[in-house]
């Protein structure tokens, strides 16, 4: 471990880089660490994939930016110049010209005389296609580039709008949102019990007023990049720490080669069934938060170790998931009566890449498939190193200062916040997504645009609600009955008030999980007769929680109700719940917060650099060390990816 580790590092626009720690990689055989080295390769090398999913310019636009970077010999420290910088850097953050959170465009605060001026100057290393000019270029990509209204959104969930055709995400060309619908619910048959997760690994193209399939495979688009994490996942079967993991990369390797999403079933499930192994990945098209309807999914990847010390907990929590499931508050039409195959550890995170790098999750529950969830369980894993990063980079920031009501909430939040921050992501990820089942017949795809939105709700309201049950004082989980307080005082005032300085003025809430929390929230704040209520003080607003145990109660029926939505396949008021609590901000309130938040100098995003992972080879050839590198920039780390990892 180098003595010079720092959490934090560079700061733009509206971003932090931070710095995580492979705490206890030092400890690991060199087999394993040679494992992770492997797996780390293939993670990275689907980058471009996940940048081109996120918008049809992106990768364009990013290498043009590049060669302008390292091409470039004029004055370097005019504003204009500087002004690229920071925009290439946000570009690199987000995977493509879109906020990684809000999805909105971000425009360039350079003028379009200056970029193609620089471009002419730069232009026998521009990537331009045969026999086109500069000026052809610009003409191309500078409406997208300087425009707000040309595809100004990755991912638009308007009700009003063709979602489909609003959306400047790539996973759809010339269709509309009915044509999309139609085309996957054909696919479909409710008898069959075991359903592929139909149209996740593919683009749905329409040519000569027909609608198509582009699997992303080692033989169609995408091909490079694919070839290329599978070479580096075969490399890595050779270290495998068993044979169940062999059989995992093998199944992942099959899938990649014919697309064929029931491969990608058998391979979930044996994914889910290895669980002796220390070193554990995820690879490939996971979640579907980019895609407006929820179907198609964006590419990512991830390697990570056990912390076998703060696995202990996860593994109480895992070991009792009957319990929950049976004292849930729902209606026990929707719970499990038998509770299968639930996992949970506590991770180090090795390496992120894809829609899980820079920025990142800090648990992950899978696979979403929901009937190997009912059939064969879930597999859950709490990232304790980047929860790490991001508690130190919270301290002292004034935050909580700015935004808690009072002294008393203040020391409560100091004293428990961190432990029940980790605790609810246990639950959330843990039991939350695992919890309950589907009534028979009912399509998991049935909420439509607002399933990933009521999945996210179901997931935290579960946690919320045992959070502050006294079995997690009997399990020894939390270490007194005042602890959760800490936890359901900051979601309320995230969810109400402080989650709004990720947003615009103007705008409204868009992204999955800020759409649940405000749901959740302002749903909870409306029922709550008095038990929360807002206070008034030297003209700021606060939240006041004055009755804990009515906010539990709360909790309680409003998970009902979700699950309820979630097991019957109510659309209608998935739909009502989220349009009513979850999108709309008060202005003079939002107008507030955005002030008060703005004077603390915080950056209200934070993602990651990952770790520079180098082999040591001893005199015959073979791997004896790997070498953790923290000293690189995030300039160099993404130049590096580009010429290393620049496959498409």
């Amino acid at each position: 471990m180098q003595e010079n580790f720092r959490f934090s590092d560079e700061r733009f626009a509206d971003l932090q880089l931070l710095r995580y720690r492979l705490n206890g990689f030092e400890t690991l055989s060199t087999r394993q660490k040679a494992f992770i080295y492997f797996l780390s390769k293939a993670t990275l090398s689907g980058r471009d994939i996940t940048t081109d999913q996120f918008g049809k310019y992106n990768l364009l636009i990013r290498k043009i930016l590049e060669v302008v970077l390292t091409k470039y010999e004029g004055d370097r420290k005019q504003a204009d110049f500087k002004r690229l910088e920071v925009y290439l850097k946000r570009l690199w953050f987000s995977n493509g010209i879109y906020h990684h959170y809000g999805y909105e465009k971000f425009l360039p605060e350079f003028s379009p005389h200056f970029f193609k001026d620089i471009l002419k100057q730069v232009s026998s290393w521009l990537p331009l296609s045969e026999e086109q000019t500069v000026d052809e270029l610009c003409e191309d990509i500078f409406p997208v580039i300087f425009d707000a209204t040309v595809l100004p959104k990755r991912v638009n969930k308007n009700a009003s709008e063709d979602i489909v055709k609003t959306s400047a995400c790539n996973f759809y060309d010339h269709v509309s949102q009915q044509e999309v619908e139609t085309f996957y619910a054909a696919m479909k048959d409710a008898t069959d019990e075991e359903p592929p997760s139909y149209g996740l690994n593919s683009k749905l193209i329409k040519k000569g007023g027909i609608l198509t399939e582009d699997r992303w495979t080692t033989e169609s688009l995408y091909a490079p990049a694919i070839r290329q994490i599978v070479y580096w996942l075969n490399k890595a079967k050779d270290y495998a720490e068993n044979k169940h993991q062999i059989k995992v990369i093998d199944l992942l390797i099959k899938y990649y080669r014919t697309g064929d999403l029931r491969v990608f079933n058998t391979y979930s499930i044996e994914w889910l069934k290895e669980k002796e192994g220390n070193v554990d990945f995820v690879n490939g098209f996971i979640e579907v938060y980019g895609d407006p309807l929820g179907i198609k999914g964006s590419w990512e990847g991830i390697v990570e170790f056990k912390d076998l010390e703060a696995t202990k907990r996860t593994n109480i929590i895992s070991s009792n998931a009957q319990w929950f499931e049976d004292h849930s508050p729902v209606d026990r039409r929707f719970k499990k009566q038998i509770v299968r195959g639930v996992t949970a550890n506590v991770v180090c995170a090795a390496m992120l890449g894809g829609d899980e790098y820079p920025s990142s999750a800090i648990g992950i529950n899978l696979p979403n498939a929901d009937w190997i969830r009912a059939k064969y369980g879930s597999k859950s894993v709490t990232i304790a190193n980047l929860i790490e990063a991001y508690n130190h980079a919270a301290r002292g920031n004034g935050f909580y200062e700015e935004f808690v009501v009072d002294d008393d909430t203040l020391q409560n939040i100091d004293k428990y916040g961190d432990i029940c921050d980790s605790l609810h992501t246990d639950l959330h990820e843990c039991l939350g997504h695992g919890s309950g089942q589907l009534l028979s017949g009912v399509d998991s795809n049935a909420l439509g645009a607002y399933g990933d939105i009521i999945e996210e709700a179901r997931a935290d309201l579960f946690g919320l609600y045992y959070i502050a049950d006294e079995k997690m004082v009997q399990l020894e989980l939390l270490p007194n009955m005042e602890a959760y307080k800490s936890q359901y005082y900051t979601y309320m005032m995230n969810g109400l008030m402080t989650q709004q300085v990720r947003i615009k003025f103007g705008a409204q809430i868009e992204e999955a999980h800020m759409r649940n929390r405000a749901l959740i929230s302002n749903w909870v704040m409306e029922h709550a007769c008095g038990a929360v209520e807002w206070v008034k003080r030297d003209r700021h607003t606060y939240i006041k929680v004055k009755d804990y145990v009515v906010l539990r109660n709360l909790f309680a029926r409003l998970l009902a109700e979700i699950q309820r939505i979630k097991s019957e396949g109510d659309y209608i008021e998935a739909k009502n719940l989220v349009e009513r609590y979850g999108v709309i901000l008060d202005p003079v309130l939002h107008e507030e917060i955005l002030q008060r938040y703005a004077k603390l100098n915080i950056s209200p995003y934070k993602g990651f650099i990952n770790p520079w992972m180098k082999p040591v080879y001893g005199h015959k050839g073979e791997i004896i060390d790997i070498e953790l590198d923290y000293t690189e920039t995030f300039e160099h780390q993404m130049l590096r990816y580009s010429k290393e990892y620049g496959l498409l």
